[in-house]
């Protein structure tokens, strides 16, 4: 399990999709949990696709979690090494109350 700080509640399982560009992130289909090296205002676009969001830097009142409680995305911030722990594909469990990526 990995630990991270909750910033958006909400329990969402599916597979991941490690971006590390905007480039990257256009492959994100449906579902899909969106892992990523830090967030900003520029990955808001990939919300309306994601399951859920996970970044390892991030602060809980950044624009990016703030968009995420206002959509109710499940977001956890803080995930060290996020990007190279989980690699595309792997089914994750995202508890954004808790904090907690579990991978299944």
């Amino acid at each position: 399990m990995l630990q991270g700080t909750p910033v958006a509640r909400g329990v969402v399982r599916g597979t991941v999709r490690v971006a590390r560009s905007f480039t990257e992130a256009q492959a994100l289909v449906p579902g899909e949990v969106l892992v990523v090296p830090h967030i900003d205002v520029g990955w808001t676009p990939f919300f309306r696709v994601a399951a859920g969001v996970v970044t390892e830097l991030g602060s809980p009142l950044s624009h990016a979690a703030l968009v995420a409680r206002e959509v109710g995305l499940p977001t956890v911030v803080n995930v060290a090494d996020a990007t190279l722990v989980l690699a595309t594909g792997t089914l994750v469990e995202l508890d954004g109350a808790r904090g907690t990526v579990t991978p299944l």
